[in-house]
């Protein structure tokens, strides 16, 4: 019956010894992944655009996280029952869906900023609302589950062979309450996602047809964080008429006058930082997310499935959560510094010219 126990999956001491070295292995880069993340965000300011304090948050949540894989096969050689086990089975209920959540959360930010044009303190007043649901809907079910311990099944938590988790013999509970909101959630945000990006061609259509004369493009803006600027630019009557009843809060508009149209400057607010990051930090998810489930659905409709690869697989790539979410938070992150800089520099260079200029006068 598909419901009936799954047996562990008997490794050789040989393979415990690769499986245990590969996992702390892997637990040692995601230490070090958070660490990179609190260090940068608490010494350069560059880094703390909203998208970026989520992971700066959400990496407290990996610092647990690294602690349950770096117990590594230490957590079912002490016994089911063994306090050792018992840590290592809550820790792993929680935070590895913990993780799951503020992806979720950081999809839902996008479509905040898209759709209804939250701006970034809008979206910080809403970080201690996500963390107070975040460990409710994580910490309640790990902590019952701790509790729960009978003769037929014995406890709720225990082996699954790499680590400790809800145990074999308690399959529906692991489906129900691990994969199912990791699962979901990820549909939730493969939906977000879609409707985000069908909007932005939307609204980069539209823009393009209305520029087409003054040959303006937002390169990469989702929607400005400031007042706009207006630039003059030359206008059809037709397309001052038609823009001044636009109330679709899009990311143009333009004033009543068919000589000047406005824009919005190059804010936080841009495409790289608010969509390309989490978008990112989604695909280092599914990176996580696909080899355990394989196994998950494998061992579900063949109890007997065994692959020593496969498992492998799962503890690395399980344990490298903080790895991916630190890569995702510098590397996307950089770009935006420099990007920055760069339009920096090009503001300055007017008022240096300007300067260089009444000297030489």
């Amino acid at each position: 019956m598909l419901l009936e126990p799954r047996g562990e999956v008997s490794l050789t001491v040989e393979q415990t010894r690769i499986l245990m070295a590969l996992t702390r292995t892997a637990s040692t880069l995601s230490a070090c992944g958070v660490i990179t993340i609190i260090t940068i965000f608490c010494m350069s300011r560059h880094f703390r655009n909203p998208m970026h304090r989520l992971i700066f948050i959400n990496a407290f949540f990996n610092a647990f996280d690294v602690t349950c894989t770096m117990i590594s096969v230490s957590g079912p050689a002490a016994g089911n029952k063994s306090a050792l086990c018992q840590f290592q089975g809550f820790l792993n209920q929680m935070f590895p869906v913990a993780d799951v959540y503020w992806t979720l959360v950081m999809a839902i930010d996008v479509y905040l900023i898209v759709f209804h044009c939250y701006d970034t303190d809008s979206l910080r007043r809403l970080e201690w609302k996500y963390m107070l649901g975040i460990s409710f809907l994580t910490f309640i079910p790990a902590l019952v589950l701790l509790f729960i311990d009978t003769e037929e099944k014995g406890p709720m938590y225990g082996s699954v062979t790499i680590w400790c988790a809800i145990a074999p013999k308690w399959v529906l509970f692991r489906i129900v309450i691990y994969y199912v909101p990791i699962w979901t959630s990820i549909v939730v945000i493969i939906i977000l996602y879609c409707m985000v990006g069908i909007e932005i061609v939307k609204r980069r259509q539209a823009l393009k047809s209305i520029n087409t004369d003054s040959e303006i493009f937002l390169d990469d803006t989702v929607m400005p964080a400031e007042e706009p600027a207006a630039i003059p630019v030359k206008v059809s009557p037709s397309i001052h008429h038609a823009s001044q009843g636009s109330t679709d809060g899009s990311v143009f508009t333009t004033k009543p006058s068919i000589s000047r149209l406005e824009v919005p400057r190059r804010s936080s607010l841009s495409f790289r930082q608010y969509i390309l990051m989490p978008l990112f930090f989604f695909l280092a998810l599914l990176t996580v997310w696909v080899a355990p489930s394989t196994n998950r659905v494998a061992t579900f409709i063949n109890p007997s499935f065994a692959s020593f690869p496969l498992l492998v697989t799962v503890g690395t790539t399980g344990s490298l959560r903080g790895f991916w979410n630190a890569l995702v938070f510098v590397a996307v992150g950089m770009k935006s510094w420099k990007r920055r800089k760069e339009e920096e520099e090009v503001a300055l260079r007017p008022a240096a010219s300007d300067r260089m200029r009444r000297s030489q006068e």
